[in-house]
Formats: C-alpha cells, structure tokens, sequence
C-alpha cells in the first residue's frame, strides 16, 4: 500500500531553497563545507533526513536562522536521504554544480525561491519524494516584449552584458 502526501513549503522572502538526495551521514558536513567556501557573503542551513540507525535529521549551518528552518522542513517532509538547503545572499546558479559535485549527492529535486509542493509517497518501509511542484502552471509563451524584458532583466542583475 502506498500513501501519497503533499508537502507545502514556502520559503521567507529572500531565501532560495534547495532539495535533494543523498545517501550518508556526512551529507551535512560535506554540503557545509561546499557552500561555505563559495561564498564570503553566503548564509545558509542544511539538514539531512539520516534514514538508518537513530533515522534522525542531522543539521547545521553558518546562520541560525536558516539552519533552524531548514532542519523545520527536512522534519516535515521526514523522507529518506532526502536534505534541505537554504541559502541567503546567494543563488542556487551559484552552487549547483558544487552541490552535484559533493560524492554523496545523488540527485536535485528542485532549487528555487518559489513556494512549492514536494510529492511524498509512504509505505510501510518509509517514506520519499516522487516529485515538486514548483510555482504556477504555465500561463503561455513568451512574446517579443516579455523576450526583451527577460534580456533585460539578466543584464541589470548582472548575469549577462
């Protein structure tokens, strides 16, 4: 029997989050030590859903508040391997590919600063994550003016010249 949840999460203005998989203890220590050295200026928390043993979430982080929060959602969504990171002053583009390169990572569900739905499927084994439901339904296709926008919009954050 398999029992399907949904999970809401909405992020604080401000702060980008990060969910993925991962397969051992020190997920937590090895996610830290990436994302610290990033950035001098990046605030974040991880926490990871440990899924043997005590089966506990495991967290830390360079801010509180974002290491409590993440360890608050990790909690909720109380899923096997699965770990939460929350980033302040920094992007998800930013880190990615350091996180994908961290040799416990197995995958990325999602990376964004929208509120978002995670798709939980329960059995009598545990739990996981079949999926996210990341922002609104799509509302359509871009025209010229919403091309120029986008383009714009890139170089006054200062991703493209």
């Amino acid at each position: 029997m398999v029992q399907l949840t949904v999970e809401k999460i909405e992020p604080p203005e401000g702060v980008n989050i990060i969910i993925g998989q991962s397969h051992f203890i020190k997920t937590v220590e090895d996610i830290y030590e990436t994302l610290v050295a990033s950035s001098p200026t990046i605030q974040f928390g991880v926490a990871f859903c440990e899924s043997s043993g005590p089966a506990v979430v495991r967290y830390d982080g360079n801010d509180e508040e974002m290491a409590n929060l993440a360890m608050e959602y990790a909690d909720s969504l109380a899923a096997g391997h699965v770990f939460v990171v929350l980033l302040r002053n920094a992007f998800p583009i930013n880190v990615l590919n350091r996180l994908k390169r961290v040799d416990e990572v197995a995958t990325i569900f999602c990376a964004t600063a929208n509120p978002l739905e995670v798709v939980l499927a329960e059995t009598d084994q545990g739990r996981g994550i079949l999926g996210v439901v990341d922002g609104v339904k799509t509302k359509g296709v871009e025209d010229l003016k919403s091309r120029e926008e986008r383009h714009a919009f890139l170089r006054k954050i200062g991703y493209k010249r």
